[in-house]
């Protein structure tokens, strides 16, 4: 989770029926679990369903009601502590306790974020409806307030959604019956069938660099992160045309490529040894071949699909045994900001990579890069870092709300900003609307767990 920016406030009477949308979004990603599944917790790294579930309730709750709503009372006090990311010791990784809670079961969790709704819906009425009689002064700046806080559980309730289909993966992956999240969806079909058509051939395409501009520009919602908007120098660069495959990652392998340090970064040598990795994280090697657990359980490894859920480390010694490299962020926003955002997000519901088009994409206007936006988080070589002149996104210091803004969204970006890297363009497991040129998502190295993949980058010759 990152924060927002300041840049919009969209009046609360229109701001239910999307909330709505997305509460009902996150239900229908919960549908096809057992109980069972929604308890259990993983890894460290991941949390129970039922926790994301009773955690956005929870956001909306603490930052949103206890300030807005008359006469509030938590639904239940414990609450506030169990499904609270928010720790003022600094700590904001998942709590690796959070699958030793049984209880309350995912119905009473269901019966809690209910009664949230219901809750939100007044409150959000009533604000709508104050708004249009023409508040002044500090009850509108507190209206405004409401609102923007709204805008940004609702992003916050996105990310998580992305993280109950990544953390689910994960938890399902473990059992021997290779259980099936989603294999009655027709995407998956085909693809239990045959391999996807062969990808058109991997190209570089050339962009000239200079002095270019990065951050957001706009006027909807934005993340802090992403600003201010700065100019930086590149050198003339190239991007690949396309995603790595699951077949070229594969000759990587097959060429010794675990085996060889001169690949690797010290640290990402001693990560590989340390953890026996020797492949990617969701590869089963069977009868000589391999096969690749998905949502839709396991399945043959397309060999004409990206390659998924590669760490940083691994995308970088891959790069370099191909002879090239990793794009800095600012290459890969600079060349981005040239491309419309279409791609494969989770508005298909495929929950998995497409392949990329057969033929060569149309150059067009520019350079055109194939998969550049959905299908995978693409590993830059840039720090998570603020940008030149970053601030932490706050409202007026004299409108009392204001620690509330802080509490929501202060334990994010600026704590986050060491040891991680930048990934950029985001995933099969995200809707489209959350992404754009110059949104930011940071992983540490080590991370695999998020569907993340390689796109090249490399010099060009002067």
């Amino acid at each position: 989770m990152i924060t927002s920016s300041m840049t919009s406030s969209p009046r609360t009477s229109s701001l239910f029926d999307k909330y709505s949308a997305i509460r009902g979004r996150t239900l229908g990603l919960i549908e096809p679990l057992l109980d069972e599944d929604c308890c259990v917790q993983s890894m460290p790294e991941t949390s129970p369903v039922k926790w994301h579930l009773g955690h956005v309730a929870w956001f909306f709750e603490t930052f949103v009601l206890q300030h807005y709503e008359q006469g509030f009372k938590p639904y239940h006090p414990a609450f506030c502590a169990m499904f609270s990311s928010y720790n003022k010791s600094g700590q904001t990784h998942p709590d690796p306790k959070r699958g030793l809670f049984t209880r309350p079961s995912l119905s009473e969790t269901r019966d809690y974020c209910r009664n949230v709704d219901e809750r939100m819906a007044q409150v959000l009425n009533q604000g709508g409806q104050a708004g249009q009689a023409g508040q002044q002064g500090k009850e509108a700046a507190r209206d405004k307030m409401l609102g923007m806080l709204t805008v940004l559980g609702m992003h916050h309730e996105q990310q998580h959604q992305e993280l109950i289909l990544a953390d689910i993966k994960h938890l399902l992956s473990q059992s021997p019956l290779n259980v099936s999240y989603a294999r009655s969806r027709p995407a998956w079909t085909a693809a239990r069938v045959a391999p996807s058509p062969a990808p058109h051939a991997l190209e570089w395409r050339r962009f000239e660099g200079g002095l270019v501009e990065i951050g957001y520009d706009g006027d909807g919602f934005s993340y802090d992160n992403e600003s201010p908007r700065h100019r930086q120098f590149l050198e003339p660069y190239q991007l690949a045309s396309r995603l790595v495959t699951n077949g070229e990652y594969l000759e990587f392998m097959n060429a010794g490529g675990y085996k060889d340090p001169s690949f690797w970064l010290s640290e990402g040598w001693d990560w590989m040894k340390a953890h026996e990795q020797r492949h990617p994280l969701y590869w089963r090697g069977e009868d000589g071949g391999w096969r690749e657990f998905t949502l839709a359980g396991l399945i043959p490894l397309d060999p004409n699909l990206p390659v998924i859920h590669i760490s940083l480390f691994e995308a970088d010694a891959y790069a370099r045994w191909a002879g090239a490299r990793l794009p800095s962020e600012a290459e890969w926003e600079h060349a981005a900001s040239q491309q419309e955002i279409d791609g494969c997000f989770a508005d298909n519901d495929r929950f998995h990579p497409c392949p990329a088009a057969t033929a060569r994409p149309d150059a067009g206007a520019g350079p055109r890069l194939d998969q550049l936006y959905g299908d995978a988080w693409e590993w830059t070589q840039s720090s998570y870092s603020p940008y030149p002149g970053y601030n932490p996104a706050k409202p007026n210091e004299n409108e009392p709300m204001s620690v509330v803004w802080d509490e929501a969204v202060g334990e994010y970006n600026s704590r986050s900003m060491v040891n991680q890297y930048v990934l950029r363009g985001g995933s099969c497991l995200i809707p489209r609307e959350r992404i754009r040129a110059s949104f930011r998502n940071f992983l540490p190295a080590s991370t695999c767990w998020q569907l993340s993949g390689i796109r090249l980058a490399r010099n060009v010759a002067m």
